[in-house]
């Protein structure tokens, strides 16, 4: 099946600037990694119409539209319109929750021996460990609380420990701001997550493996604060 967003002059035709950033990703998913280079935020901060987001990249929207409309075409991204919210959940849980916990499992080790090894000439590596610790410490308990609680409820699988689903939500939707700085503040120390001349294997696979943990946070977070949140809202709107 070909994916309806490969025909790239259309893009800058059908979105308006009042769009949101959200809006944005979910109709046209080859937007991500234009985003991504360009460091819009499209999931903590996705209620931000584009032109605020391009005022904020200082670009102008057509040009990201632009961009866009070049980039070449992806493979075409899930799409939830149709989904129940189960299905979407599921889809959090085994793409998602299953690869942060490994990740991270890997990653704080991994940020203990790099910083052993190399903080004496990177003494940046020190305050990146812990960062990257203190993302850890963000986010199990957050999955935890999502899993136990949030998800459970959503599924109608458990009674609800609170009087409105918008309150757990508004708790998650803050907590994954506070992730979304921890990479911003990650991105930041690591340069951009750029190797010096002198980087190990070890060094090497650190840096690449925070990066890639980033991507997957960002569309993790996208998918839970635009498509899963908004679609609870609407469906227990009256309870």
């Amino acid at each position: 099946m070909s994916c309806s967003y490969c025909s790239a002059p259309p893009i800058v035709e059908r979105m308006n600037t009042t769009n949101t950033i959200a809006d944005l990703v979910l109709s046209v998913p080859n937007a991500i990694p234009v985003l991504e280079r360009l460091g819009i935020d499209y999931c903590c901060h996705g209620t931000q119409s584009i032109q605020q987001a391009c005022s904020s990249a200082s670009i102008t929207s057509e040009e990201l539209l632009t961009m866009i409309a070049e980039a070449p075409a992806a493979a075409p991204d899930r799409a939830f319109s149709d989904e129940t919210i189960p299905e979407i959940i599921d889809f959090i849980l085994d793409t998602h929750h299953i690869y942060t916990r490994a990740t991270l499992e890997t990653l704080e080790p991994l940020a203990a021996r790099v910083a052993g090894v190399h903080g004496a000439n990177h003494p940046e590596l020190i305050a990146l460990q812990q960062l990257v610790n203190a993302l850890s410490a963000d986010l199990i308990p957050h999955m935890m609380k999502e899993e136990q609680i949030l998800f459970p409820f959503l599924r109608g699988q458990a009674e609800a420990c609170f009087s409105r689903v918008a309150a757990p939500i508004r708790v998650m939707m803050l907590e994954h701001e506070a992730v979304g700085e921890l990479l911003a503040s990650i991105r930041k120390l690591s340069h951009d997550f750029e190797l010096p001349p002198e980087a190990c294997r070890s060094y090497t696979a650190y840096c690449r493996l925070l990066e890639e943990l980033e991507q997957d946070l960002h569309r993790h977070i996208h998918v839970e604060n635009n498509v899963l949140f908004p679609k609870a809202l609407h469906e227990f709107a009256n309870d």
